[in-house]
């Protein structure tokens, strides 16, 4: 009986109690197991709407801090630039009264003489050239005129006018210095429009003196329109001399 149980293999058979006490783990290798199902579809979609969500946020704690700033500096009384002038049409922002120093507003106002002169006498040489046109004077001339006008009104709004003015309002030396050179420069502008130099198609695109000699012979009437605007130019050209002078008096006894 001892020999039979000796000869017993116990790795014979693997469905034996032996056999199944040895038997290998598996490790989960070749078995199903249960997968999570995880729609990245789904995920995507639940980023885009965090990241929404975030935006949105973010958005309305700028308008918040937008609308914070203006309520202060409303509080503070700081002007906000807001155009309205010409009253009928706004176009830019001008409040002499409320925004320049009271012992700055008539030079103020006189600069403003001196920018509007500008503007006058741009559109005064726009119609003398439109009569010399008529008189065969050619049509070319007509379109340098409008030039001038469509680019000196903006252009000295925007490179001495505005300078001043703000050059008023905070008292600043850059801004006065900036005024000054461009300012000379809008007064040679004048004093070239005065004489009208024979350069660019005889000068008859200025209304100046040299023009208007040239045109009468041709046509007395524009010679009459041209000397008229000769003298505007004239007179905007001592107005922009006596305005220099003023604002660099104050310039200097201001500081």
């Amino acid at each position: 009986m001892s020999s039979q149980q000796d000869n017993v293999n116990p790795f014979a058979n693997g469905s034996s109690a032996a056999g199944s006490k040895f038997r290998l783990p598996s490790f989960g290798f070749g078995q199903k197991t249960d997968a999570v199902d995880v729609s990245w579809e789904s995920r995507n979609d639940h980023n885009k709407e965090k990241e929404l969500v975030d935006w949105e946020a973010d958005l309305k704690r700028r308008e918040l801090d937008i609308k914070r700033r203006e309520d202060a500096v409303t509080s503070a009384g700081v002007p906000v630039d807001d155009r309205n002038w010409p009253p009928f049409f706004p176009v830019i922002h001008h409040d002499i009264a409320n925004e320049i120093p009271i012992h700055a507003q008539k030079l103020q106002y006189l600069a403003f003489a001196s920018w509007l002169g500008l503007v006058f006498c741009l559109s005064y040489n726009i119609i003398a050239i439109i009569v010399c046109w008529i008189k065969g004077g050619g049509v070319k001339i007509f379109f340098l005129a409008l030039i001038y006008a469509l680019l000196g009104v903006p252009l000295s709004y925007v490179l001495w006018y505005r300078p001043l003015y703000r050059a008023m309002r905070t008292d600043s030396a850059l801004k006065f210095g900036w005024f000054f050179l461009l300012y000379l420069l809008h007064i040679l502008f004048c004093i070239f429009a005065a004489i009208a130099p024979p350069i660019v198609f005889h000068g008859q695109s200025f209304t100046g003196i040299l023009a208007a000699i040239d045109v009468f012979p041709h046509s007395v009437l524009v010679g009459v329109f041209y000397l008229v605007g000769f003298a505007f130019f004239c007179l905007e050209s001592l107005l922009s001399f006596w305005v220099l002078q003023k604002v660099y008096m104050y310039f200097r006894g201001h500081k």
